[in-house]
């Protein structure tokens, strides 16, 4: 019978094989490609001493094609919990130098099994993507293990945040799982989505796609919208997640953190007094104006290449979290497209679930014109930005700096969409439509009646301006709050979270809605 000594030193031994992971020749190779290990993900990621890992010496059962001889260690996944700047996370990481971190039925368990702890205890989950998909000597375990996991990101969201990091490959049905959770950071030149490879595609289509045009961390940063972040390393990746959880609260029956960041809350600035330029048809930079709002100027910004006509990020005003969803004047005039839409809503529906305010700056001419936007749409898409902002119970604050016209002004969190508090610069214009294209169609027959068409239709366009561009006539109806001084935004702002943070509001009990999906 072994003694106690032996019994100690076999669990050092076992421990040690579990923790060689694939062994030195695949972390060399893990290495070599710029990637971290699974571990040592988690040893950044983590505060030092913090982490604890869960079920270690789980096996697979599998009983085909020379598995019962293979050995995977920690089947290919490492899952546990610490803690993150002195806050508890949930994460796992896939193992790819085992058995290139693919996923069967055990490896499924573990992540089941943390993903359900981090429910229980009401703390965000992180997962650390990098596997080869679906272990193919386990056929339906493997798939089953995939539907697993789905049920829980199901489950999961709108209760605690989960945030997904691309490390590596993952393509077919592991897609899904990063797909269904609230954020998506992906690293360039190492990490790759998609459902089916280049090799597939030329075989079925003729097509010839690289890994990286077909789905690196740029392509679904900048075209499909499916990642919010490109990061330059894993490094990089680990510490833009810890920047955006300290923004987040530990899960939706909490407020976010309140940091204290020594920006004076009754802080003015002139500059923004003249950053609206006197033409019309010039554009200024909407990240000026948040900066200048915002404590220190500091925001994260996701989504950062994508639908770039619309800005969403996460700031702090007085040290409170707020999200930030602002139109761009300098990509496409700030008009709302079906992209910008979904890139709103999306965030929108994020800061209502996890109790983040939310600020909105408009200066939108309305939803952009086209066949190709009526084809993809825009119906459709327009109505879950308008469904999201009447459905948000977080508080909600209008900032209208210059235009705000017809359905997007609406859609921008006007007050009948239930803005608690609407405020305008002097510069702001709220109309149905532009001047031109109203003049044309008001004084239609006096224009084409008259002895210069052209000078009255100028002459029409400068009567409806002086009608109406201008924030008055929506104030004295009690859509705005407030006209204010450019300058004093910020500590207005401010004011009107302050008195929003005690905010209440119930609505009738339902299943949920229909979003226009």
């Amino acid at each position: 019978m072994a003694s106690v000594v032996d019994r100690l030193k076999e669990l050092r031994e076992r421990e040690a094989r579990e923790k060689a992971l694939g062994g030195p020749e695949q972390i060399k190779r893990q290495h070599e490609r710029g990637k971290l290990t699974a571990r040592e993900r988690l040893d950044l990621f983590f505060d030092p001493g913090s982490f604890h890992e869960l079920d270690m010496f789980v096996r697979h059962r599998c009983t085909d094609f020379d598995m019962p001889r293979t050995f995977v260690a920690g089947e290919g996944v490492v899952t546990g919990f610490g803690t993150v700047n002195g806050r508890p996370i949930c994460a796992f990481s896939q193992d790819f130098t085992s058995m290139g971190g693919t996923l069967g039925e055990m490896h499924a368990k573990k992540i089941c099994k943390v993903m359900d702890l981090a429910l229980r205890t009401g703390v965000p989950i992180v997962g650390f993507n990098d596997s080869g998909g679906a272990r193919i000597q386990e056929g339906v375990d493997a798939l089953s293990g995939y539907g697993q996991i789905f049920y829980r990101n199901s489950c999961a969201s709108g209760v605690i945040p989960q945030i997904s990091a691309i490390m590596g490959p993952t393509a077919g049905g592991a897609v899904y799982s990063p797909a269904m959770t609230d954020w998506v950071f992906m690293v360039k030149g190492t990490s790759y989505m998609f459902i089916t490879g280049p090799d597939v595609i030329r075989s079925v289509t003729g097509e010839e796609i690289t890994f990286e045009e077909l789905g690196g961390a740029m392509v679904h940063n900048s075209k499909s919208g499916v990642a919010h972040f490109a990061c330059d390393s894993d490094a990089h990746a680990i510490e833009q997640i810890k920047q955006l959880l300290s923004y987040l609260p530990s899960n939706n029956m909490e407020d976010p953190p309140i940091v204290d960041t020594g920006d004076d809350p009754n802080r003015i600035d002139p500059s923004l007094d003249t950053i609206i330029p006197d033409d019309p048809r010039r554009s200024y930079d909407m990240r000026a104006v948040i900066r200048s709002i915002v404590d220190n100027g500091e925001i994260l910004e996701p989504h950062y290449h994508y639908a770039q006509n619309i800005i969403v990020c996460f700031a702090r005003l007085n040290g409170r979290t707020v999200g930030i969803v602002a139109n761009q004047p300098q990509v496409l005039a700030g008009c709302l497209d079906v992209n910008a839409s979904d890139k709103a809503t999306r965030f929108i529906r994020f800061c209502d679930a996890f109790n983040i305010p939310l600020i909105t700056i408009s200066d939108v001419p309305g939803y952009l014109p086209g066949s190709d936007q009526e084809w993809s749409g825009i119906i459709r898409h327009g109505a879950k930005l308008l469904w999201c902002y009447s459905e948000a119970t977080v508080p909600k604050i209008t900032l209208i700096t210059r235009k705000d016209y017809g359905g997007s002004y609406l859609a921008m969190c006007s007050r009948d969409l239930g803005a608690d508090f609407v405020i305008a610069w002097p510069t702001a214009e709220i109309a149905v439509m532009g001047a031109e294209g109203a003049a044309s169609i008001i004084h239609r027959r006096e224009i084409r009646e008259a002895a210069d068409p052209d000078a009255k239709l100028q002459e029409k366009i400068r009567e409806y301006q002086d009608l109406f561009y201008n924030p008055y006539v929506a104030a004295a109806r009690g859509f705005i709050d407030a006209v204010i001084l450019p300058r004093d935004s910020r500590p207005k702002i401010i004011s009107a979270l302050e008195i929003l943070s005690t905010k209440r509001e119930t609505r009738p009990p339902k299943k949920h809605g229909n979003i226009p999906m």
